[in-house]
């Protein structure tokens, strides 16, 4: 059984247990109202794991910007998403698993066992996998993953604001802050934009629904 990791900082001693080519899993973009669900799976060189791995939460943009490149460099990296029109199509827990499961099927090379963020295995997953909550602060390579996942979902955001000014996806990511919030109200819905989630769904019923 594997044993809870007590330190602040995450370590690779799930890993070590496991014994095997393990990949740390991670999402990114549940919570917000436009853009994709993003995954990354990420295998660790044990001879070659960057310094300072944690949440991507607790680091500056500098510092997982910095950590990103170097995992890129030594490690076995990929990411996927799960399109706006998927989430609306199957939800979203069920869409950030699809993004999950091709993260993972993205990898040169398949993992012998699967390190997952959170309290559940997608069931699309035919690979033995262990769930830790808040795995990202416990597992280096679910660290590893929440990284690389929250630096590849803000740049498909900023790109996204640039067709789409006003919304200040560049610095909300799509969450609905007060600006995104005032957007939605006076600018309408894009096709960026979540139909499912409640504060878009409302949108809808004013009319107000741009086509390009």
């Amino acid at each position: 059984m594997l044993q809870m990791n007590e330190d602040d900082m995450p370590d690779f001693v799930f890993e070590t247990e496991l014994g095997c080519r393990v990949a740390g899993v991670d999402e990114v973009g549940r919570g917000p109202l436009a853009g994709p669900v993003t995954a990354a799976a990420v295998v660790l060189d044990p001879s070659c794991i960057p310094e300072g791995l944690d949440d991507s939460k607790k680091l500056s943009a500098k510092k997982r910007l910095i950590l990103y490149q170097q995992l890129l460099m030594c490690a076995d990296v990929s990411i996927a998403h799960a399109s706006v029109a998927e989430i609306d199509e199957i939800n979203i827990l069920r869409a950030s698993h699809l993004a999950m499961e091709r993260a993972i099927a993205g990898l040169k090379r398949a993992p012998e066992h699967v390190l997952i963020d959170g309290n559940m295995i997608p069931r699309g997953l035919r690979l033995p996998a262990t769930t830790l909550v808040k795995g990202d602060s416990r597992s280096v390579s679910i660290a590893a993953a929440s990284i690389v996942a929250k630096i590849c979902r803000d740049r498909v955001l900023v790109d996204f604001a640039q067709q789409h000014p006003g919304y200040g996806w560049e610095t909300n990511m799509g969450y609905g802050s007060k600006r995104h919030m005032d957007a939605l109200k006076n600018l309408g819905v894009t096709p960026h934009h979540r139909r499912s989630f409640k504060p878009v769904h409302n949108m809808l019923y004013q009319g107000k629904i741009l086509t390009n």
